[in-house]
């Protein structure tokens, strides 16, 4: 199954709000909803979480899911440090899902809007 995530840069808790109540009601509506908001308070707080070496491993991850972060680095040809700094930013934020079976970006498509 194909999953996507819309990523948010900036906006209002009202802006939030309706994404909720909108889901809320289709909910109620018997329609199914399944889908993953990812929220950052501002641009500054995005480019800190997702440099370009982070995008690289996302892509690469989403493609080759890996058991471990030491796999992941080998696999990368990057410094294990490195690699595993980046993951836990990226696990934190939500966009590596880390389990039993490893590392794995679900996402097929990850859409950004940038509040003005």
């Amino acid at each position: 199954m194909s999953k996507d995530v819309e990523l948010h840069i900036g906006g209002t808790f009202d802006d939030a709000a309706r994404r909720v109540a909108d889901a809320w009601r289709r909910a109620e509506a018997r329609e199914v909803v399944s889908e993953d908001h990812l929220t950052f308070v501002n641009w500054e707080a995005f480019s800190r979480t997702m440099t370009a070496k982070r995008l690289e491993l996302l892509r690469h991850l989403h493609r080759y899911p890996q058991s471990s972060v030491s796999a992941l680095a080998k696999s990368l040809k990057r410094d294990y440090r490195r690699v595993h700094e980046d993951v836990e930013i990226l696990t934190q934020a939500g966009l590596i899902e880390r389990d039993g079976n490893g590392l794995r970006a679900g996402y097929d498509e990850i859409r950004t809007v940038i509040a003005l």
